[in-house]
């Protein structure tokens, strides 16, 4: 059974959210607090959680890095334009991707429906898969002391694991990934979405925006100086490219 929980203030749209999300399968447990939408995660696990930014009490921002201190639930953030950069910042507390508001039902059922399309990480509290000698090589990604497993979601700096969100993951993965070729922010944005090799027609500017955000953090987590990139190289009005 799917789980969605949607904790939004605002009582007309938690309804609205809800209608959408059950109409698209999920069983809906809803909430107008941060501190009972934590509460909310804790104990039914979603798949999906939204979350509004702007909430009396608990913002969206303590309460996702609360959500993610123990689940992997999809974290949809919602935010009025007016907010836009605010949103981006939501993107460093653990979500994985937002939508403005006033926003269209369909909209929300096509996020909701790319997330589905990306595996989930493991549970933060959950113990990692112990490393086995038979590894095979393409099982792993190495670049430079980083090293990536993609079946198991772990990400590991000179032998030190790195906690990245699900973007963060998927991101630096097909940077390593591209052999030095440059990737674009449109391209990474369908990566994000699950959408690779889909037309780019409802990319938008604040999607590629959310990808710089995405590699800021990438960058502050794994240590790396943008000046001096050990890793991510960024071209400068196009993208990024694996480091030589």
């Amino acid at each position: 059974m799917n789980i969605a929980v949607v904790i939004e203030d605002e009582p007309d749209i938690r309804l609205l959210l809800t209608d959408i999300l059950e109409q698209a399968g999920f069983t809906v447990h809803a909430v107008g607090t941060g501190i009972e939408g934590v509460e909310l995660v804790r104990t039914h696990d979603p798949v999906i959680t939204t979350l509004d930014i702007s909430m009396p009490g608990m913002d969206g921002f303590e309460t996702a890095k609360r959500i993610r201190a123990f689940s992997s639930t999809y974290l949809l953030m919602l935010t009025a334009r007016s907010e836009e950069i605010d949103a981006l910042q939501g993107l460093q507390s653990g979500a994985d991707d937002y939508i403005t508001k006033p926003f269209r039902p369909r909209e929300v059922r096509a996020r909701v429906e790319a997330m589905l399309r990306r595996p989930r990480t493991r549970q933060p509290d959950a113990p990692a898969p112990a490393a086995s000698s038979e590894t095979k090589a393409e099982d792993h990604v190495e670049h430079r002391g980083l090293h990536m497993e993609p079946e198991t979601r772990i990400t590991e700096v000179d032998g030190e694991v790195v906690d990245l969100t699900r973007s963060e993951f998927d991101i630096l993965l097909e940077l390593l990934q591209s052999a030095g070729r440059v990737v674009s922010k449109t391209q990474l944005a369908l990566v994000v979405r699950g959408e690779r090799g889909m037309t780019s027609d409802f990319i938008s500017e604040h999607d590629r925006r959310a990808i710089e955000v995405h590699v800021a953090n990438l960058r502050r987590k794994l240590g790396e100086s943008p000046s001096e990139p050990r890793w991510i190289e960024t071209v400068r009005g196009i993208g990024y490219r694996r480091t030589a």
